[in-house]
C-alpha cells in the first residue's frame, strides 16, 4: 500500500450496488494466501484493507489493486536464506 493513503468506514459506498460486481473479498483472500506462504511483505498492506471486506468502497478496492500491483512489480524479488548447511545446537540446564 502506498505511503499516506488512509482508509476508513466514511470511504465506504452508500449502496451495495456500487461495488456490486467488484471482487474485493476473493482478492483479498487471494493474497491472503500468498501472504502466508511466501509473500509477509505485504502483510501490513493486506491486514489494513482485509478490514474493509463487508464495506469497501472505490478507495479501498484501489488500495487492494496497488498491492496487487506491487506484488506482479516485484515477483522476482526474493529472500534466500542460508549459504551453508544448517547445523542444530541445543543445550539443557541440569541443575534444577
Amino acid at each position: 500500500m502506498r505511503h499516506g493513503i488512509k482508509l476508513s468506514k466514511k470511504q465506504s459506498p452508500k449502496t451495495d450496488e456500487e461495488l456490486k460486481n467488484i471482487p474485493y473479498a476473493s482478492t483479498v483472500e487471494s493474497i491472503q494466501y500468498a501472504v502466508q506462504c511466501t509473500r509477509p511483505d505485504v502483510a501490513y498492506a493486506l491486514s489494513v484493507t482485509s478490514r474493509y471486506q463487508s464495506c469497501a468502497g472505490e478507495a479501498h478496492w484501489g488500495a487492494v489493486k496497488s498491492i496487487l500491483k506491487y506484488l506482479k512489480r516485484t515477483k522476482d524479488i526474493f529472500l534466500i536464506y542460508g549459504g551453508g548447511e544448517l547445523i542444530l545446537e541445543g543445550y539443557s540446564d541440569a541443575s534444577f
